[in-house]
């Protein structure tokens, strides 16, 4: 049987249009240059990258399609891999037509005839420009997490966070000791506790009051418990609902912090009930704000109080 040559090639490997139509279906731009620098093929994605039509791009150089500053390193490194010949992988930045830049990475290879010759290069564009923004969000991040796992370090009350699986997530040795002997030796094994089951860790009415405050997804929650000779004040808060919550738990044993404590909430008492202040100044025909500076001396006099 005699088959007409064309009726073979038409939607065969060999047929040129189909080999564009190949290359059109692939996501990524794909181009191909000949020795001189002048673009010969690109696919669908390359004109949609660079933002121009295939008859923009074909037969010209790279100095016609691009930025002086990107078809120069275009001409440069062709040129190299013209003389090493084999793949080509680099990092660049690229202006796109309407002035914005973009990250890419390029891989690129020589092409040759049936004699064995350099005819030409074909290459790849992968736009990278979101994974590198997510890298930077990634390093900050990063950034903030050892600064912050440092400060949580260095402060002299107890921290702990913890996860939804009530693992903990971070804590500081001041906690550890808190929590007694074999919770800090625990802590010098593994540094902040991390993935140990706070369960095992706190007393049970602690672990209900973190437990509890996951579930409810409350914004804090703030408490007094008596543990080992200590009164230990707990002030939970939701981190991340449902998810991640934190702890800051206190000595109140310590002179120090009790004579603050409670100074702190007579504050607290004095700015809620502030309305009440003002009522009963205007009765005594007073003005409430010297009787709100009045009070506020009261407090300020014992908190720097000679310390005996």
């Amino acid at each position: 049987m005699i088959y007409d040559k064309k009726s073979v090639l038409t939607g065969s490997i060999e047929d040129p249009e189909f080999h564009q139509k190949i290359i059109d279906a692939l996501p990524i731009p794909i181009f191909y240059r000949d020795l001189n620098g002048i673009y010969q093929m690109c696919n669908s994605a390359h004109e949609k990258f660079t933002g121009r039509h295939k008859s923009e791009i074909i037969g010209k150089t790279v100095y016609e399609v691009h930025s002086n500053e990107t078809a120069e390193l275009y001409y440069q490194r062709d040129q190299e891999l013209q003389r090493n010949p084999g793949e080509q992988i680099y990092e660049a930045q690229m202006k796109r037509q309407d002035g914005s830049t973009c990250n890419v990475i390029l891989n690129k290879a020589v092409i040759r005839n049936n004699d064995n010759e350099i005819v030409g290069i074909v290459g790849s564009i992968n736009d990278i420009t979101e994974l590198k923004k997510t890298q930077k969000r990634l390093e900050k991040a990063q950034e903030s997490m050892e600064v912050s796992s440092y400060m949580l370090h260095k402060i002299s009350a107890g921290i702990v966070i913890i996860d939804d699986n009530h693992k903990v997530v971070d804590s500081n040795e001041s906690f550890a000791k808190l929590m007694g002997e074999e919770t800090e030796e625990l802590f010098q094994t593994i540094p902040g506790l991390k993935g140990a089951a706070l369960q095992v860790l706190v007393p049970e009415v602690i672990f209900k009051m973190l437990s509890n405050l996951l579930m409810s997804g409350e914004e804090n929650l703030e408490r007094d418990f008596k543990f080992q000779n200590k009164l230990l004040h707990v002030s939970a808060v939701t981190l991340y609902k449902n998810k991640i919550v934190g702890a800051v738990i206190r000595d109140m044993s310590a002179p120090l912090l009790v004579r603050d404590e409670i100074i702190s909430r007579a504050q607290r008492i004095i700015k809620q009930n502030i309305e009440t202040v003002q009522k009963a100044a205007f009765l005594l025909g007073e003005n409430a704000a010297e009787t709100e500076e009045l009070l506020n001396s009261i407090i300020e006099s014992y908190r720097y109080d000679d310390d005996e």
